[in-house]
């Protein structure tokens, strides 16, 4: 069951997906970049999406939010964002996220590849198969390995201070949490770092069969520690990890040419033995 064909804008497609998060709503690095609207059937993406090349290779470039940050985590549409990026023909997806630390040595200004996550989220779209067609995606490895080792091996190279693997607890929003809240996110549940976007965007590019990793960057520590934040400081430190995570993109879109690996990654055959 194809739940992505259609007939794209004036047959443009790209290969590799880029999601900007919180402080990334440009793609100033995107060669020859064009805008492209895309109609789904859950309704509009977040914002059109600019279409071009990164060193030869075709990429499309989407801001979650919406550029100037008009819609809050629980209104992203990303169902109607995950289709859109699908239906370019889009096999990689790039998200940037901003994120809290939820541990001492993930300082502000890291970067953060994670390798599982919690939901607690409440009441958003998670699927795409709303029936009659059911799937049942496993999601024990949710992040593309390979993607989340070129991300790493990137930022290391550029001399960040990156971290390989971690848990994300992705939190409904809009608000922020509680002191007893953040105790349990990082005393119980031992997570590492706390956000509100991931989740429903990971399942549905599971459902997509697109090979997804995470680049979070962490902007301050959660109000489990004893770090008070302004947001002066917030926004310094975004605007470098905007920066980090542009060059970070500019450097491993080009080892992205190919197509996934299946020995690499499941995320391109998720559906194999989900359907019922």
């Amino acid at each position: 069951m194809n739940l992505f064909e259609i007939t794209r804008p004036s047959g443009v497609t790209a290969h590799v997906g880029i999601i900007g998060g919180s402080g990334l709503y440009e793609a100033n690095i995107i060669e020859n970049p064009v805008q492209v609207i895309v109609n789904t059937p859950y309704g509009q993406p977040s914002d059109y999406i600019v279409v071009g090349e990164i060193k030869g290779v075709k990429v499309a470039f989407l801001p979650r939010h919406g550029r100037g940050h008009r819609y809050p985590p629980h209104m992203v549409n990303y169902r109607a964002n995950i289709w859109a990026l699908k239906s370019l023909n889009v096999k990689w997806i790039i998200s940037v996220s901003a994120v809290g630390s939820l541990r001492e040595d993930y300082k502000p200004g890291d970067l953060v590849i994670p390798d599982q996550f919690i939901d607690m989220t409440k009441s958003r779209k998670y699927t795409f198969f709303d029936g009659p067609v059911t799937a049942h995606v496993s999601m024990a490895d949710p992040f593309c390995a390979h993607l989340s080792d070129l991300l790493y091996e990137s930022a290391v190279s550029l001399g960040y201070r990156v971290h390989q693997g971690g848990t994300y607890v992705c939190i409904e929003g809009p608000r922020f949490s509680t002191r007893a809240e953040s105790r349990v996110w990082r005393d119980v549940f031992k997570a590492d770092i706390i956000g509100m976007t991931l989740v429903p965007e990971v399942n549905l590019a599971c459902e997509a069969q697109v090979c997804y990793a995470t680049l979070a960057t962490v902007t301050d520590y959660d109000v489990w520690a004893e770090h008070p934040v302004t947001a002066a400081e917030v926004a310094k430190v975004m605007a470098e990890n905007t920066e980090k995570a542009t060059k970070v993109i500019a450097d491993v879109v080009p080892k992205l040419a190919g197509d996934p690996n299946p020995s690499r990654c499941s995320c391109c055959r998720a559906l194999e033995n989900a359907l019922q």
